[in-house]
């Protein structure tokens, strides 16, 4: 059975290190913050200008003021810091952030990604993230696997315009886990109930399936 949002953001979760740096993008990426282990400590990163970011707030914490890059309300976590954008996107070019975790359109087997335009429609547009895909130590891509009408979004050649080159090391989508180099999407981990026949017949790109593949630890 193909992962809820949530379940994604959870399992990205899971790739957190004590003492990392992180930088969640606009939509489902955000949700991360809600899963970091306990056991852990990171600091996340907005680019309007917040060190610190915490989970989405209750209804008695929402502050107005208090938002991240997509305008969302959020809170901040004690020792938290707010400074400038132009401080903020220093610190991400200057390659201060450990990992960040992006949704995409598209990606394909060279690591590519195209986030930011779709020619004629009207999209949120490129944001930080062409930033984040240079000055990122880390690039982790949390998306859907097919788009609406049922097409794989894991391609051998991105068709949309790209937002960044050989930058992508680990997709997490509803059906699999898959990390990406020398060419292919290599399959790592399935969502609970997803055949590997499934995840074959859903990605465009090359897929190297190689010994046992685990099922994915989400709840």
């Amino acid at each position: 059975m193909a992962l809820t949002r949530e379940q994604i953001a959870q399992r990205i979760a899971q790739e957190l290190q004590d003492g990392y740096y992180v930088n969640l993008g606009i939509g489902m990426p955000t949700l991360v913050a809600n899963y970091i282990p306990e056991s852990i400590e990171v600091m996340l990163q907005s680019e309007n200008g917040l060190l610190g970011m915490g989970s989405y707030p209750q209804q008695h914490e929402i502050d107005p003021d208090l938002i991240n890059a997509g305008k969302e309300t959020v809170t901040a976590i004690t020792g938290a810091a707010y400074f400038s954008s132009a401080d903020s996107f220093a610190m991400i070019r200057g390659g201060h952030v450990d990992l960040t975790v992006l949704g995409a359109f598209e990606i394909d087997q060279q690591g590519n990604i195209a986030s930011y335009m779709i020619p004629g429609k009207l999209v949120k547009g490129m944001g930080g993230a062409m930033d984040l895909v240079a000055g990122a130590k880390n690039i982790i891509v949390s998306m859907t696997h097919c788009n609406r009408h049922g097409q794989s979004k894991l391609l051998k050649q991105c068709t949309l315009p790209l937002t960044g080159v050989n930058c992508v090391n680990k997709v997490v989508t509803d059906l699999a886990v898959m990390e990406i180099n020398q060419g292919c999407f290599h399959l790592t981990e399935r969502a609970p109930g997803v055949s590997i026949d499934e995840i074959r017949e859903k990605t465009a790109g090359e897929l190297s399936i190689s010994g046992d593949i685990l099922e994915m630890n989400v709840s």
